[in-house]
């Protein structure tokens, strides 16, 4: 529930601050805007409102209706409204072609100079790249203000004495526990975050590892990517049907690779102590039913084989070897919570004054846009779409309890994805009349009303096309693979 609400949350918001880029370049360049809506709404509206005759006017559940009252004696005035269909929203600007008008009913009428199509070829060029401008700066803004509150923590690898954990797949190419990857083509990664980026998102082959006192050199695979996307569908598609037959399972998620730290206990949930006696805080697990387990990975692997079961957990206490039997749950833990990585290792803190968080914030949402644009190749592969995600994946995305920072984040980083998608070159995003403009810069040739009609539909029913596939593989991912 608290996921849903973030998600809504962080539409609307990510819609209005869009929207209203597109309305601010229309208001500065005396371009009317008849409606301004969040959500669509198609045959009735949950809100309307509009102010004449010096006073705001307001409908509730209101049918759009096309005949002459009194709101539509003012088209000057916009009219502001909700509508029940919470996919987006829109901005319906006076003499454009769009989803609100179409070439016919624009051209009954010669033109005006208070609409878009009298307008020079810049100022309309700004009217359509302001939505995408509002949502790329206000994810600078956001992530500048949240270094600026909070500042940043940071673990670096080179303070990760242990080494790193590595999955299967990465065992594969070459690794072994415990190694430290010092370099990637000749560049220091500075944490986990750009080990996964540059080897699975950018591809990058050359990895120096020390391993013990030795120093070598491994070669990923060209395929490293898209057998990762594999196996992690794979697992993902494991916990759902774990968590189709048990409600009460909690699904987890696939490790890469991840720092190599022992499972030492930090404190014993008070509510479990009873159930789990026999565990004490500082003890450290070393196997589950005989099963070595040196570190938190393999602990939680050995734990999710054995739900609703009794176990036997041997663990070091105070440097003396210690066997306990006990019954694990439905949610496959022992009942405890552990030390985290940043009590075994020093973290890296940043703050930031307010002059300091604005280069920071904007350095940050570019590296992060860049990322996402070199990720996003992946989508064209066949494991990379079968993780493609809709409202549900997205939502998802979100933590399961409230956080500002977790929720503010998530938001700037949807807000750079939004701006990234409506920059695509599709008819009907802002992208595609961003690049019929273009063209008209380039031709001095302004693309007929018609054709930007028709090139408006075919993008409608593609955007259609890719919003169905993206939900229709949350709901096969959920419900039936």
């Amino acid at each position: 529930m608290i996921q849903a609400l973030q998600f809504i949350l962080a539409l609307c918001f990510l819609v209005l601050i869009h929207e209203l880029g597109h309305f601010t370049f229309a208001k500065i360049f005396h371009v009317r805007v008849e409606k301004f809506y969040l959500f669509f709404n198609p045959w009735i509206s949950l809100f309307r409102a509009k102010k004449f005759d010096g006073k705001w006017h307001f409908k509730f559940l209101a049918k759009n209706v096309k005949e002459e009252d009194e709101w539509s004696k003012h088209p000057e005035n916009t009219e502001w409204g909700i509508g029940w269909i919470p996919l987006g929203g829109y901005c319906a600007i006076a003499g454009m072609v769009d989803e609100t008008h179409s070439s016919e009913e624009i051209n009954k009428q010669p033109a005006q100079p208070w609409e878009f199509r009298s307008k020079n070829v810049w100022q309309r060029f700004c009217i359509i790249i302001g939505g995408i401008l509002v949502n790329f700066v206000a994810a600078l803004v956001i992530f500048g203000a949240l270094m600026f509150h909070y500042g940043t923590d940071s673990l670096p690898l080179r303070n990760v004495e242990s080494g790193l954990y590595f999955s299967e797949i990465m065992q594969g190419e070459g690794f072994e526990q415990h190694d430290k990857i010092l370099a990637i083509n000749g560049e220091e990664p500075q944490d986990l975050t750009d080990v996964v980026q540059w080897l699975i998102i950018e591809g990058r082959k050359n990895v120096l590892v020390q391993r013990g006192d030795d120093t070598l050199s491994l070669v990923m695979s060209d395929d490293l990517s898209t057998r990762y996307l594999a196996v992690q569908n794979d697992f993902d598609r494991a916990e759902r049907d774990k968590a189709r037959s048990d409600k009460s399972y909690v699904k987890r998620h696939y490790v890469l690779v991840t720092e190599y730290i022992p499972f030492i206990v930090d404190s014993v949930m008070p509510e479990q102590a009873e159930y789990y006696a026999g565990i004490e805080k500082g003890d450290s697990v070393v196997a589950v039913n005989g099963v070595p387990t040196p570190c938190q990975v393999l602990v939680t692997e050995e734990l999710h084989k054995h739900p609703c079961d009794s176990i036997t957990v041997d663990f070091y206490r105070q440097g003396q070897p210690m066997q306990v039997r006990m019954f694990i749950g439905d949610q496959a833990n022992m009942g405890v919570f552990v030390k985290t990585k940043y009590q075994f290792f020093p973290i890296e803190h940043q703050d930031y004054t307010f002059l300091e968080s604005i280069p920071a914030g904007i350095k940050y949402g570019w590296d992060v846009l860049v990322v996402y644009i070199k990720q996003f190749r992946l989508v064209f592969t066949k494991e990379g779409a079968q993780s493609v995600g809709g409202f549900g994946a997205i939502g998802n995305m979100f933590p399961k309890l409230w956080n500002w920072y977790a929720f503010w984040h998530m938001t700037a980083f949807l807000s750079l994805i939004l701006a990234f998608m409506n920059f695509l070159p599709i008819p009907a995003l802002d992208g595609g009349y961003i690049l019929f403009l273009i063209y008209e810069m380039i031709t001095r040739k302004q693309p007929s009303d018609k054709f930007l009609e028709t090139a408006n539909t075919i993008g409608f029913w593609l955007l259609l096309a890719l919003l169905i596939f993206a939900n229709g593989n949350d709901i096969l991912k959920y419900f039936f693979i």
